[in-house]
């Protein structure tokens, strides 16, 4: 079995006066806090097309050959952004089936008709038929914390600990 042992110096009163806020924090509430400040700051993202590093994503074929932004042609992955949160802890994510080829990229992905034997789709500008197409998707990640969200999450920590 291991032990612990702690040795408190000093003036106990005041130790004790100062740290008695600590028993009624509202870690929840925190946890709230901090996961629907870096949902707001993931969907941000999707308007401004960088990541959490703040490196642009590279632009889409789409977006090349119609316009618009790059990951919002539909705004379903950015809509399905979400957070969970209780006391113990929070988390920012989606549970869209293609968020993880966007976020981390997919090199020599296979793509096959569903219901039909061809593809057929425009490329350059030029229509194309094919069995199946093997492509690189680039990453384009959007979840993570950037250097502001962790000085968000900092003040709203010291906000808390402070019984703020």
């Amino acid at each position: 079995m291991s032990s612990v042992h702690v040795e408190v110096t000093g003036d106990l009163k005041k130790l004790l006066k100062d740290t008695s806020h600590l028993e009624n924090i509202d870690t929840e509430g925190a946890m709230a806090a901090i996961g629907e400040g870096l949902r707001e700051s993931t969907i941000r993202r999707f308007d401004t097309s960088t990541g959490p590093n703040e490196k642009k994503w590279k632009t889409s074929i789409r977006v090349r050959e119609k316009g618009g932004k790059t990951l919002v042609k539909s705004s379903n992955l950015r809509n399905s952004i979400h957070t969970e949160y209780d006391k113990t802890g929070m988390a920012v994510g989606t549970n869209n089936i293609y968020a993880a080829t966007h976020q981390l990229g997919a090199r020599g992905r296979v793509i096959k008709p569903k219901r039909k034997k061809v593809l057929h789709f425009k490329f350059n500008g030029k229509w194309v038929t094919k069995k199946k197409v093997v492509v690189n998707i680039p990453a384009r990640p959007f979840l993570g914390i950037s250097e502001e969200d962790e000085e968000d999450i900092k003040k709203i920590l010291d906000d808390m600990m402070r019984g703020e």
